[in-house]
Parts: C-alpha cells; sequence; structure tokens
C-alpha cells in the first residue's frame, strides 16, 4: 500500500511539472535573423569593456547580429517606449531583461509585469521570437523569478532562469555589488545561449 502511495504521488508530482516545461514557443523559425537584446546596464555590460558584455559574447559566439540595446538604469515602465526601435531592426528574436531597476526604484511590482508582458505582445505581434530574461540573483527578486516564468509560459515566449544566480556575491565574478565583471559576462552569455539556441533557426 505503501509503495502505491509513493507511486501516485510521483505520477503526480510528474503530472504537475510536466506542463510546466513544455509549451509551445511563438514565431520560431521567422524568415529574420538579427537579435535584439533590450535591456538594462546588466545587458548594456557595466563593469566590463563593450567586447565583454553578454550580447557582444553572444554575436561572437552564435555567428549573428546581436544588438544591444541594454540602457544603464533603465526601467521595465521606461522601456515599454523603446520597442519600437528595437523592432525597426526586422528581428528573429527579442531579448527582454529588466526588473532590478523596477525594484529598487520602488517601481509597482504589478506595473513592471504589465510592461513587460505589453512588449512580449508587441514583439510577438511583430512576428519575433520573444525572450524574458530573468535577473535572479537573490531572494529579493524570487518573487520577479516566479512571475516571469509564469508569464513566459502563457505568452509562448522563451524564459531564461536567473543569469545572476551563481554569480552575484562571488568577488572574483563582480565588478561591484550589482554589476559582474568580464568573467561573470561570460558565464551569463553561456547561460542566455543555452536557453536560446533550440529556438534558433
Amino acid at each position: 500500500m505503501k509503495k502505491i502511495i509513493i507511486f501516485v504521488l510521483i505520477l503526480g508530482l510528474v503530472w504537475y511539472v510536466w506542463p510546466d516545461s513544455k509549451y509551445e514557443v511563438k514565431n520560431v523559425g521567422n524568415a529574420n535573423h538579427a537579435i535584439v537584446v533590450l535591456g538594462d546596464s546588466l545587458s548594456y555590460g557595466k563593469g566590463a569593456p563593450a567586447e565583454g558584455s553578454y550580447p557582444a559574447l553572444l554575436e561572437k559566439s552564435l555567428n549573428r547580429s546581436v544588438i544591444n540595446m541594454g540602457l544603464n538604469g533603465d526601467t521595465a515602465v521606461n522601456a515599454k517606449q523603446r520597442v519600437k526601435t528595437a523592432l525597426d531592426y526586422h528581428p528573429y528574436m527579442v531579448l527582454i531583461e529588466f526588473g532590478g531597476n523596477d525594484f529598487m526604484r520602488g517601481v509597482a511590482f504589478n506595473s513592471t509585469l504589465e510592461a513587460i508582458e505589453k512588449m512580449i505582445d508587441a514583439v510577438q505581434a511583430a512576428g519575433a521570437v520573444a525572450v524574458l530574461v530573468d535577473t535572479g540573483g537573490n531572494y529579493v527578486m524570487g518573487k520577479y523569478s516566479k512571475a516571469y516564468k509564469k508569464l513566459a509560459r502563457q505568452k509562448g515566449a522563451v524564459f531564461v532562469p536567473g543569469i545572476l544566480d551563481g554569480i552575484m556575491g562571488k568577488r572574483e565574478l563582480m565588478s561591484d555589488q550589482v554589476h559582474p565583471n568580464a568573467a561573470g559576462y561570460k558565464m551569463i552569455a553561456a547561460k542566455v545561449e543555452k536557453a536560446i539556441t533550440p529556438y534558433l533557426k
């Protein structure tokens, strides 16, 4: 009887987790080529030379155009005004990375989610693949991470979990308390590349 109960519990767990990880990503295989990164200082590459930012490293590794639209200090609420410029590049894929500044500046959590949802909608309406990049890094951002994962699944966007996980707090990987150094960005680039590669044509 005990074995049967354990078996049923395992089946229930598999049923609960499986739909969470398997969903259709919209616009995969579209006719465009470039990748645009729309983000804040983490995408800009603050703390490292320009060639050491994770978008620059992705461009070199993937051998395709990666346009870095990272802007120091930007928030999701402000960045939704920049989506049109990102789409002017006719991208195959747009990476959306925000949250840290929204939190630090006291932007309402729901306002941040609403802005990101609108960015995803705009990207997908233009026929590109939307990628939601989660900052992670510490327990404070856990609320964002959970909501981002759910939003990505609901919208059919690629989700990149916790790019600062395993980096933040390690002196050898950080240029200051918030931003990685070149070695840290190299790890971020690897995480992002792993997440997006299955959806590149």
